[in-house]
Formats: C-alpha cells, structure tokens, sequence
C-alpha cells in the first residue's frame, strides 16, 4: 500500500501546475457523473455545478 501512494505521490510532484489543475477538474467532473448516474443529483444540478466548475478552475473549451 505504501509503494502505491508514493507512487501516486511520486506521479502528483512531476506534473505541471497545469497539469495537476486539469487532473483536479477531471476528478471533479468524474465524481458530478457518478452522482448523476446514481440519482444523487439531477441533471440541471449536474449541468450548474459542472459549469460552475468550468468557470472557477478556469478551464478553456481546448481543455475539456
């Protein structure tokens, strides 16, 4: 287990702030999809948080 997370520790310190930003958003954007397929969220709640999302991380169209 520990060889893992230093691994993932590891593959997190070589990335680019840019890249760990896009990485964050992805994960993020993961997690919206898993409560919208579950039913934890609606889609119009979906839609607003992930634009939210969008906006505040910045992200461009070239990125998504």
């Amino acid at each position: 287990m520990n060889s893992i997370k230093k691994s993932n520790s590891d593959n997190w310190s070589a990335l680019s702030p840019a890249e760990k930003k896009l990485a964050l958003f992805r994960r993020q954007k993961d997690l919206l999809d898993t409560f919208l397929a579950t039913g934890a969220i609606s889609r119009e709640q979906h839609d607003k948080s992930l634009n939210c999302l969008i906006e505040k991380m910045d992200i461009k169209d070239e990125e998504l």
